[in-house]
């Protein structure tokens, strides 16, 4: 039904074969908009401030009036998020292209109260490869000033210094482009644009054996063999967990025969060989161990999107950042964080589904077609139970038999904006953004609660948790060996060999919710509209019928009295239910349009799809109506 991301986050797809995957984009503006833009009042872009400062100018602090004469990005994004790490890559054809014109800088607004440490940051930015500037805005300044509602948003400043565009969600790279090149004619002509060098300057390498790792594995030699994710490697380290064997791939981002793109999840296969999760390249690819030889198995190296195939030959069906892989039920489980959902892969058969999930994202348990994840990111299979890493609820949840499917439980978490370090009965217990889980030999689980700096451990066996480690630094993965669990320590780069200990370690109860302000709206009815502007040169594609969805629904779903479910106007009366005083609005909207030529027989056509979810408080003097942009100008 919906899609609900890092406290709001959007998406978008393309429905059609000869549809695109632009998703909502702001093109360049068409006749009429350009007459509204003349006659409407221009807006000033506000200020960058961030109290965290400027990450990637060589020390400097830079301001709007530094950049006067170059188009700006605002790039809005939260390192948790795997919406703003698709449109990072999105980001890098334009940014080179247009690298004398364009400035495109990030602007860190976080969502986990780890996000908001500046170090954290900084690792961030190194990991993920931002060759642009980035301002670390911890407490959200600049996010408020542009009246930003979700990660990842891009907002377009012209030369001149004012906003002329904002996207929500990803897939924009095209409409981006044709506004890219509209500016630069526009202010080519009124000698307002200026060319040269940005302000990018790259950071100092660091030269350490990993720099960091995703995850691991304990291969029947002995030795480990590490995801090597900033370095788009694999490397196998020997029994010690330190001493480098060798290196697999080039360590240049590439989808060919021997490179990848920061890969994650490793999974040893009954035939020896080790299935490697491609994140970035959107595949699954193996490696033998023997002989050395990589081959893709799954994915075509594109992103899936929302209406293409979800089952069928693996080579052909696209899938969407494979975060981690393992093989339970005689099948490779596929952590598909990039559309909150569990795929499977058959190695017998050569084909891929989907196991559990409805690409809707939040915490709801039950048949496994039916449930919802939040960016599964980490697997563990035990005989009879596959364990999930959900880290965008700072959840554990589990995969089990239920006749003949398969039912998902959440074992520790609460949702997606509750978070903390909280010991205990499980049903109050908190983590915070785990990435990692690992069966241990009693039947309970070892959870890398990643925010935290922590190994805890979840018994089903009495409902407690408990923490078994901390001082890790951003723990991603973990492998037993023996009577030890050995760490992957993302962000000290590192792999921390650490005795399993018999007692758990005390630590003071922490409790957060993300910083994200909840909309105040009133009692009683509640007007919902969403924006749509089609991009330049389209129209609304009415041909097979109504053109537009909106969907609605609310958690808890006693929060809407009536309003709920689906229909085909961008816009409805809500009326909230007396009694319940704070939830979430959880609206999914789509539009499809098609280019506006005659002449043209198969015109390309595009389908914009945006989800939000909207923390709201109901109160006395709050807003009777809730406008949310799809596409628009100076939204």
């Amino acid at each position: 039904m919906f899609r609900l991301p890092c406290a709001e986050k959007s998406a978008a797809t393309s429905h059609f074969p000869n549809r695109d995957r632009t998703r909502g984009g702001i093109a360049a503006p068409d006749a009429a908009l350009n007459t509204r833009m003349a006659t409407r009042a221009r807006v000033r872009a506000p200020e960058l401030i961030g109290k965290g400062g400027w990450l990637n100018t060589g020390g400097t602090d830079l301001s709007l009036a530094d950049l006067r004469g170059r188009i700006i990005i605002l790039d809005f994004w939260t390192f948790c998020c795997v919406n703003c790490l698709h449109v990072l890559d999105e980001l890098r054809e334009l940014e080179e292209k247009h690298r004398d014109t364009v400035v495109i800088i990030g602007v860190h607004s976080p969502k986990f109260v780890h996000e908001a440490e500046h170090q954290a940051v900084v690792d961030a930015v190194e990991r993920y490869e931002v060759h642009h500037p980035v301002l670390d805005d911890p407490e959200l300044a600049t996010w408020k000033q542009y009246a930003v509602r979700a990660w990842p948003t891009l907002v377009v400043i012209d030369p001149e210094g004012y906003v002329v565009a904002q996207h929500t969600g990803e897939g924009h790279a095209h409409a981006l482009q044709a506004l890219v090149e509209e500016l630069e004619a526009e202010h080519g002509a009124k000698g307002t644009l200026r060319r040269g060098d940005g302000p990018y300057v790259a950071p100092e390498p660091v030269a350490t054996d990993l720099r960091f790792p995703g995850k691991a594995i304990l291969l029947p030699t002995g030795t480990f063999l590490v995801s090597d994710s900033t370095r788009h490697q694999l490397v196998e380290l020997a029994a010690d967990a330190e001493t480098v064997v060798r290196r697999v791939g080039t360590g240049e981002r590439g989808f060919g025969p021997e490179s990848f793109s920061e890969p994650q999840g490793l999974a040893l296969l009954p035939d020896g060989k080790v299935v490697v999760a491609d994140t970035v390249n959107h595949a699954l690819r193996t490696y033998d161990p023997e002989t050395g030889a990589i081959t893709t198995v799954a994915g075509t190296g594109r992103q899936w999107m929302q209406g293409q195939p979800t089952s069928g030959p693996a080579l052909e069906v696209n899938l969407s950042s494979p975060w981690d892989v393992a093989f339970f039920a005689d099948r490779v489980w596929i952590a598909m964080a990039g559309v909150h959902q569990l795929w499977t892969y058959d190695p017998a058969t050569g084909t891929v589904e989907v196991a559990a999930g409805t690409t809707n994202e939040g915490l709801v348990d039950g048949p496994a077609a039916e449930a919802w994840f939040a960016q599964p990111s980490g697997l563990a299979a035990t005989e009879d139970r596959l364990w999930v890493a959900d880290p965008e609820t700072s959840a554990v949840r589990c995969i089990e038999r239920d006749g003949a499917g398969f039912a998902v439980r959440t074992a520790v978490g609460t949702g997606l904006f509750d978070f903390g370090h909280r010991d205990g009965d499980a049903a109050q217990a908190l983590l915070q953004h785990p990435l990692g889980v690992t069966a241990l030999p009693d039947g309970s689980v070892a959870v890398c609660d990643t925010y935290n700096h922590a190994l805890r451990r979840y018994d089903p066996a009495t409902g407690l948790v408990t923490t078994l480690a901390t001082d890790l630094r951003e723990p991603s993965d973990a492998v037993l060996d023996g009577d030890d669990i050995v760490v992957v320590e993302s962000a000290r780069h590192r792999l921390t060999r650490l005795r399993l200990p018999e007692e758990a370690v005390r630590v003071e109860a922490v409790a957060h919710r993300t910083q994200r302000a909840a909309t105040e709206i009133a009692p009683g009815r509640l007007r919902l509209d969403v924006v749509f502007q089609a991009p330049a040169g389209q129209k609304l594609d009415t041909r097979y019928g109504p053109s537009t969805r909106l969907i609605v629904g609310s958690t808890p779903p006693e929060l809407l009295a009536e309003g709920s479910g689906t229909g085909t106007d961008l816009g409805r009366d809500l009326v909230l239910a007396d009694g319940v005083t704070e939830g979430v609005l959880h609206v999914s909207a789509m539009a499809a349009s098609c280019d506006d030529d005659p002449a043209n027989e198969y015109p390309a056509c595009h389908m914009h799809q945006q989800d939000w979810g909207v923390p709201v408080r109901v109160t006395a003097g709050g807003v009777e109506r809730l406008p949310l942009v799809l596409a628009g100008l100076d939204a």
